[in-house]
């Protein structure tokens, strides 16, 4: 490291939003701190820029967030205060099927049910004990493997969350509830079949329940800039155009946190670690990847069904079947000629992001890992499918394949936008199976990424679980930030 510079309590390395919950964490201990971010802009997955004309704004990684908006962590910092304002759609998320049929998550748990016809009594039965018990679950669900604060209610979901998604399905009779059910848990970017890809598809509903599934007025990048703005506000430094390749481009620091996955970490700093924990980060396993499209539109997204047209998120799929079907073979090498889509409309509710009377349009679909394959037409067809007349909207187009996804941010390493898979054998024991995952071998040395629990989304926790190891270790103080509850 070097040794000519100004010396910090703490260096984090990369400023996505889990090293800037890290840095914010450390610097309300009273820690000196600065990012280094390798790219001229701030935010990692939350950035945002003109990718197709100009005055159309698009989220080049995420673009809505239930898990941000009901982050214990974001919650409990003024983000509001230094510009992050929330735009919540009138519906959550829809899920259109042939023939004009819609399954929406929406409002209450109550609100959803009823929307399920001869499922309303099993989709209560489900999720109100969720979202009843929602303040004691989320911190044993959003951080590393423990003893639980509230074991019998964390015990109760894990009956519903551990099993595959499929047979949770299992438990509903209508064809709009298993589908629903299916867009929800092929958010986790691996086979139906899985274990625990129920807990993906429940948390998701819950923080919809709780929080809804909003977006960022203005575009993802404003998570960043607010995280980026209070922590400047508390004496935190942010340093741009700052690339780490090996230990000697990081300044003189006690504390070193890397909010990079175990690919980069090992190329920066692997000759510093056991060969055991070395062997474990070489063995990390990293999921499908994906392919993703942004569009500038001539006019909304004309959907067949209305209630399609007040969701912020669109997932296009079809039936439980079809995904099934979709995301198996996407884990097995192929590209599926109907894809699982997921569409996010943010123009319809935010008019920053578009010029008067224009619209944008932001979607990926899953594909193997390191695939070079153009999906465009697949994904396009998903949209044709249930918005007839969509291609005759089309502007301009920007698309990434997997290459491109990483190049534009390493730590989706081969498309994975998890930051590493996160099935049974990821879930909590990433990046190596250790109650402390945030430790590295080298005293010193820690990971606040993705690749710890409680994995990928944009919620700040995986940070700020990896400022707590850090606060105890090495520096003897106690944790200076109390997550919001309720």
């Amino acid at each position: 490291m070097h040794t000519s510079e100004k010396q910090y309590d703490a260096v984090i390395v990369g400023s996505g939003p889990n090293g800037l919950s890290a840095a914010i964490v450390l610097a309300r201990a009273g820690l000196s701190v600065v990012v280094l971010e390798a790219r001229s802009i701030i935010g990692g997955g939350t950035r945002s820029a003109e990718l197709t004309m100009p005055g159309f704004v698009h989220d080049m990684g995420s673009a809505i967030h239930p898990l941000a908006a009901g982050s214990p962590l974001f919650r409990s910092l003024p983000l509001a205060e230094h510009g992050l304002e929330w735009i919540y759609p009138p519906v959550a998320a829809a899920h259109p099927l042939d023939g004009g049929k819609t399954a929406l998550l929406i409002g209450s748990v109550a609100d959803t049910a009823r929307t399920l016809g001869a499922d309303e009594a099993t989709y209560l039965k489900l999720m109100e004990p969720i979202v009843e018990h929602w303040s004691t679950l989320a911190p044993d669900l959003l951080g590393p493997l423990r003893f639980p604060k509230h074991p019998i209610d964390l015990a109760l979901f894990g009956l519903d969350a551990l099993p595959p998604a499929t047979y949770l399905a299992s438990r509903f009779k209508t064809t709009e509830a298993r589908a629903l059910l299916a867009g929800m848990a092929a958010h986790a970017i691996q086979p139906l079949t899985n274990l625990t890809t129920s807990a993906i598809a429940l948390v998701l509903m819950a923080a919809g329940h709780q929080r809804g599934w909003p977006m960022p007025k203005g575009g993802s990048q404003q998570i960043a800039n607010a995280l980026a703005s209070y922590l400047r506000s508390m004496g935190g430094e942010i340093q741009t155009d700052r690339t780490v390749r090996t230990l000697a481009d990081i300044p003189k620091t006690r504390v070193v946190l890397f909010d990079l996955t175990p690919k980069q970490i090992l190329s920066i700093a692997g000759d510093r670690f056991s060969t055991l924990y070395r062997k474990q980060l070489e063995n990390y396993r990293y999921g499908p990847g994906i392919f993703k499209v942004d569009w500038a539109l001539d006019g909304p997204i004309p959907f067949t069904n209305a209630d399609c047209q007040r969701a912020g998120t669109i997932h296009l799929g079809g039936t439980l079947e079809e995904i099934v079907t979709a995301e198996q073979q996407t884990y097995d090498g192929k590209h599926p000629d109907r894809p699982y889509v997921l569409l996010a409309q943010q123009s319809r509710f935010d008019p920053t992001r578009a010029p008067e009377g224009k619209h944008t349009a932001w979607a990926y679909c899953h594909v193997p890992n390191g695939s070079t394959v153009d999906m465009t037409t697949q994904i396009e067809g998903q949209l044709e499918r249930f918005a007839p007349g969509f291609r005759d909207l089309i502007l301009a187009k920007h698309t990434m394949n997997t290459a491109q996804v990483e190049d534009w941010n390493p730590n989706y390493v081969g498309g994975d936008i998890n930051g590493g898979i996160i099935d049974i054998g990821q879930l909590f024991t990433r990046p190596t199976i250790s109650l402390t995952p945030y430790r590295t071998s080298e005293a010193g040395m820690f990971i606040c990424s993705s690749a710890t629990p409680p994995g990928g989304g944009v919620h700040g926790m995986c940070g700020y679980h990896a400022a707590r190891v850090v606060l105890r270790d090495s520096f003897g103080k106690a944790i200076p930030v109390t997550l919001a509850t309720t």
